[in-house]
């Protein structure tokens, strides 16, 4: 895709801001008035772009119903176990939830930084790049994120617990979700656990939460004043899904379409629907490339999501390093926003197919690569830990964690990491007696 230079518009904003300030200045009359005259055309604008026609082809390939998607998903395995496999299922969901855990703390406080400020800071801490350990040091350390937990505690030697990020957050209230509402909640039930538990939330979750409070129905609030649709946020939130139905991609896929239907459409869920499918396959092989290939079979077969999955998986055979798996992605989507769904999962994939087996490598090269690194180093991590099981993660990325985890949801501020595995386990049990 080719997005429009925008350079034009942007500068006559620039150039608005400044008229009214000099305006006012010489003591302009009628500004307020000017101004809302003004807003309510921009509204009309936008208005006009969003009725503009799309291609019937894009529209038709690229259904935001359950039911259409199915329709148009590529033959796939659906469900792989056959029962229930205990054993097989807590070790890997251990290594998997571990790893999420650290590589969101590692990518967490560069969140978005540039590669080249990422090496510099690296050289002022005398630590390597890309980041096999935790940070050392880090700027601005008293900062407080999501008002819980300051960017020290995110630290190597000052960490005690998972440090409050909104990916972990989200994991964590997938499984509330389903404790309180039953694995085949509603995407009205996910409305009402957000209200009750969601303090904050950010862009696309940030307008369906608004929206939820204006008494918008919860599978409208995704389409109402919303650009961010197509964001990575809906499948920040797919993890949980995949751990409570593993060996059953399709019922994976299934919940995480429920969620994402309260904030985002299309590439937006197809996202988080790939990426939940990819995890519950990971519990039933150790082979990457079959789970990211079963992925895909529960999304529609000619979205641009699946195009763009499936050119990253035969691509990333061929990249080796961070740097050139941001050059290579830079380069194929330029002027796509940084924490949009597809660059952000294809440098997931890059990362996942450089480290393979090497769970330090892969959330050191993933985390290196920046745009949304601390999503993506969360989802290849849990992927990446799923594949391999825990005894494959090395203890210094889980030794800080002292058994718990912070969140800033409303009267649920620390888990311990014991117990929320027992309790994800005894929803999966749950769900393999449907």
């Amino acid at each position: 895709m080719k997005y429009p230079n925008t350079d034009v518009i942007w500068n006559l904003f620039r150039k608005l801001e400044l008229y009214t300030k000099r305006k006012v200045e010489n003591g302009g009359i009628g500004i307020d008035h000017a101004l809302i005259q003004i807003e309510d055309t921009l509204k009309s604008c936008i208005n006009y772009v969003n009725n503009l026609p799309e291609e019937s082809d894009s529209v038709f390939n690229e259904p935001n119903s359950l039911d259409d998607i199915k329709k148009l998903r590529p033959d796939g395995p659906r469900k792989i176990w056959h029962d229930f496999k205990e054993e097989i299922y807590m070790d890997k969901l251990k290594g998997s939830f571990l790893a999420r855990m650290a590589g969101c703390t590692l990518g967490a406080i560069v969140e978005a930084w540039p590669i080249s400020k990422m090496e510099e800071w690296s050289k002022e801490c005398n630590q390597p790049f890309p980041p096999t350990d935790y940070w050392t040091d880090i700027p601005d350390p008293d900062t407080v994120r999501y008002g819980v937990s300051k960017r020290k505690e995110y630290l190597r030697y000052q960490m005690d617990g998972v440090p409050v990020d909104d990916d972990i957050t989200y994991t964590i209230l997938g499984l509330l979700i389903a404790e309180q509402y039953g694995t085949d909640f509603t995407v009205e039930n996910v409305g009402q656990a957000w209200v009750k538990y969601l303090p904050v939330a950010y862009t696309a979750e940030d307008i369906a939460l608004k929206n939820l409070k204006k008494g918008i129905p919860a599978d409208q609030c995704g389409e109402k004043d919303n650009p961010y649709q197509l964001w990575i946020g809906a499948y920040i939130r797919s993890d949980p899904w995949g751990y409570m139905a593993p060996g059953w991609p399709e019922k994976a896929a299934q919940m995480a379409w429920t969620d994402a239907m309260l904030s985002h459409r299309r590439t937006g869920i197809y996202g988080a629907m790939y990426f939940a499918a990819v995890i519950s396959a990971a519990f039933t092989t150790d082979d990457l490339e079959e789970a990211l290939r079963i992925g895909l079979t529960e999304i529609p077969e000619n979205c641009t999501l699946a195009k763009e999955i499936a050119w990253a998986i035969q691509e990333g055979k061929n990249v080796h390093d961070y740097r050139q798996a941001r050059e290579i992605v830079d380069n194929r989507y330029q002027g796509m926003s940084g924490v949009h769904t597809v660059n952000n999962a294809v440098l997931t994939i890059f990362g996942l197919m450089i480290g393979r087996d090497d769970l330090t490598k892969v959330l050191s090269q993933t985390v290196a690569m920046g745009l949304d690194n601390d999503c993506n180093g969360a989802t290849a991590g849990s992927i990446a830990g799923a594949l391999s099981g825990f005894e494959k993660l090395p203890e210094h990325w889980y030794a800080g964690f002292n058994d718990k985890v912070h969140t800033y949801m409303n009267d649920c501020r620390e888990f311990k990491i014991s117990d929320l595995l027992n309790r994800f386990s005894k929803q999966a049990s749950f769900i393999w007696r449907l």
